[in-house]
Order: structure tokens, then sequence, then C-alpha cells
């Protein structure tokens, strides 16, 4: 069951109970679900016992005793628990939920937490002669069309090199009339950077623009441009590529993807064996994370060294490309025997760490799952930061997870291979759509 799956669940969950006379209220439109906050449980709550509590007349705990029994007989839904003044905590069964999800993402694509269609909202934005208001104010209305509503963004003034070398654009320029007044103003770039801006260029530009917070001042130097692990641009534009890569990759191996559980029932699901290529002797274990992928973004293949630890002593070797002396180590309750891999770029000595598929994919699917939440409240409050900073998480996420997608060795396909390339390709998808919304290419190639 996905996020949308679920709010419309939880509109049913009403009108059943408003059906059968146990409420007496207007059926909202909607029923906002998020990841549970602090005193929470579960994977979702929904505060809409809070929303119905004053027209039903009653109290929202109330109303939440009267909304559980009719969440809880429904299919995906495992148990719902109340907390605090009427919170309903709703677990759901993960691994149907992570299917349903991933099928969903690839049947939207890049649209996916897209609004289904047009809201009838007219919304119009008014930035001052600023480049980074101007930035911010055209990502904002990317978000909200994406939401089903009509934007029109105008400025007090205009510069024709913010076309031609960020590529933004506005509807007009002028002075507004009194009743529209500047309605986004972020923290500008001082006249004296931004030159640096532009000298970044398009996707660099937009991306040192919009990462952070409106409240705070943007960098603008060229740790936007290093091909490395630091850069968080960088990060999420490789981990883009390479769900690309894997499905080309998988295509060489005669292989397509197609949802399912992403681990083998009866394991951990965490796939060994020699990486494909890797020299005999070279020993194997699951590949994951630091926060941080590896491997050439074309070949699929992970590079770096090996750490294997377990019995007395730790054992290590290269994989094909590790440079020598680099350092690695697991994160505190890996299994023995999870190697690690640094980012490519990162330099000799930097520290990476791993975690089992097993924690790897349940993350991964929690930040997917949280992408049409993200997309809303980032156009709600006018903040492409929010996006920007939700594209980092997913692809920290999504690089440990990338490097157990294809066979080992001569492992050959099996339907755990093709359930975890169906999430690289949903991650793909997520991240390029999100790019997309902040004005910056997701290339296929890196």
């Amino acid at each position: 069951m996905t996020p949308v799956e679920l709010s419309r669940t939880v509109l049913h969950a009403v009108r059943r109970a408003v059906d059968a006379g146990e409420l007496s209220v207007a059926v909202p439109t909607r029923a906002v679900v998020a990841p549970p906050g602090p005193g929470g449980c579960g994977d979702y709550a929904t505060s809409i016992a809070l929303q119905l509590a004053r027209p039903a007349g009653q109290t929202p705990f109330r109303v939440a005793e009267v909304l559980r029994p009719y969440l809880i007989g429904t299919d995906g839904i495992t148990d719902v628990v109340l907390t605090g003044p009427g919170f309903l905590n709703i677990s759901l069964d993960r691994a149907a939920a992570g299917v349903g999800l991933v099928r969903e993402i690839l049947r939207r694509g890049d649209r996916y937490g897209y609004a289904e269609q047009p809201d009838g909202r007219v919304v119009q934005l008014h930035c001052p002669h600023d480049l980074r208001a101007v930035v911010v104010a055209e990502a904002s209305a990317r978000l909200l069309r994406s939401q089903g509503a009509l934007v029109r963004v105008t400025a007090e003034g205009f510069e024709d090199v913010w076309t031609s070398v960020l590529g933004v654009t506005v509807d007009a320029v002028g002075h507004a009339p009194a009743e529209l007044p500047v309605n986004v103003r972020p923290v500008p770039v001082p006249a004296s950077e931004t030159g640096d801006v532009m000298s970044l260029g398009r996707d660099a530009g937009l991306w040192a623009l919009l990462h952070p917070a409106a409240h705070d001042r943007p960098r603008t130097g060229d740790e936007h441009l290093v091909q490395r692990e630091s850069n968080p641009l960088f990060r999420v534009r490789y981990a883009h590529a390479r769900a690309r890569a894997a499905t080309r990759n998988a295509a060489d191996l005669g292989f397509t993807a197609d949802p399912g559980p992403v681990t083998v029932s009866g394991g951990s699901g965490t796939p060994t064996g020699p990486v494909t290529g890797s020299a005999p002797g070279t020993p194997t274990s699951p590949v994951t994370r630091r926060g941080s992928g590896t491997g050439s973004a074309g070949s699929g293949t992970p590079t770096g060294p090996v750490t294997v630890s377990g019995g007395s002593g730790t054992q290590t070797g290269p994989v094909t490309g590790s440079a020598p002396g680099t350092p690695t180590a697991p994160l505190p309750g890996s299994a023995p025997g999870t190697p690690t891999a640094p980012l490519p770029g990162s330099a000799p000595g930097t520290p990476t760490v791993t975690t089992p598929l097993a924690d790897a994919a349940p993350e991964l699917l929690a930040a997917l799952a949280d992408h049409p939440r993200v997309l809303a409240a980032a156009a709600e409050h006018r903040a492409p930061d929010r996006l920007a900073r939700h594209l980092v998480a997913v692809a920290d996420a999504a690089l440990p997870f990338l490097l157990t997608v294809l066979p080992r060795g001569g492992e050959k396909p099996s339907a755990a291979h093709r359930a975890r390339l169906a999430l690289a390709e949903a991650v793909g998808a997520v991240l390029a759509g999100g790019l997309d919304l902040l004005g910056i290419d997701a290339p296929d190639h890196l």
C-alpha cells in the first residue's frame, strides 16, 4: 500500500463510519498521512481524527476510536495504534507495501508524487530583482504545478543573462499592484558572488541556490562541481546514473525488472559471491553502505577495497580498480564479512562503513514512500530546498542498495534480482523526476 492508497483508505474509513451513523461529519477530500512524529509508532500516522473532532462534536481520541476498527480490517494494514490526543498510527504489511510502492512508482515514472488532476488553485509568485529569488520562485512554480495548481511568476526586475546561463525565466517583469506584495524572498546572493554562481553553470548553479533553506546564505564556491562524495549534487546524480546502469547491465545479462520481495526468503537476502571480474580468491559477502556507493556508473561493477571481518583477524582484498591503502570499516552491528567501498573520487584514507541489504532496502523504501509528501510540503511552503535535501536522502539510501542488484560471479538472475532491479528503476524515476522539478539534468552516465 502506497501513501496515496493509504490516504484513500483513511478517507474510505471515514466514509464507512459516516454511513454507519457513528460520525456525523462531511467526508474531507484529503487525509494527510506521514511518518510518525515523536511518540508515534508504526509506518505512518494521520491526524484525521483531530481534523474531524470539532465538526463531529466529539473528542479527537473518541473519533480515532471510531475509525480504528474500519482501518484495522483493511488488507495491507497489520495494526493501528492510538497515541497522543488522537493520532492514528498505522503499521503496514511491509512486504506487500514495498511491492505496491515499487509498482506505483514504475507506473507513474518521473511523475510519481504528482497530483492526478488540477485542483483549481491559482497562485501568483512575485519576487524582487534578485537572482536567487527568481530561481526559487521558478522552482516553486514547478512544484506547485506538480500538485495541480495554476501558477504565474513575476519579478520586480530580471537580467537576460540569468536565462542564458541558468535557464530561468519569469512570466512578467515589473512592479506589481499594491495588493500583490513580494512573496518569495530568500536570503540573496551578495552582488560580489553573483559571478561565482554563473561560473558554476546551469546545474551546479541552480543546486547552489536551491539546496540551502531560504533563510540560509548559499555557498557559491566550486565545491558544487567536484565529482566526489562530499558533493551532495554528485551523490544524487551518481545514484541516478547507477540506477540507469543497472537496467542496461541487466539487459546484457538477459533479465528485466519485476517488482517483488528484494530479499531471498528464508535468509537475510544479502547476495554473496565474487563480484563479476574479480580475481580468484577475492573475499566476498554483502556489499553495501556508507551513504555512498562505488564503481563506474556505466559498468555497474563496484570498485574499491573490500574488508572482510570475522574470527580473530581482518582479511582484506582489493576489488578491481581499488586504490591501495584505503581503509574501510563496517557499521556497528553489521554482519561479519560485510565489504565496503568508497565513492569514486573519495580521497585515499577516507573510511567507509556498510549496512546489510536487510537494513538498506527498508530505509530506501521508506525514503521513496515519503516522496509525495515531500513534494506536497515543498510546494505548499514554496521551499524547493526540502525536495533537494530529500533527493540527497534517497540517493544516500540507494547507493549501498544499488551494489546488490546484479548477480555476482556465476550466480544466475533470480526473482530477487528482478525485484531489486525494479526497486533500482524506481530510484531512477524518483531522482530524475525530482531533479527535473529543480530544473537540473539527470544524466544516465557520469
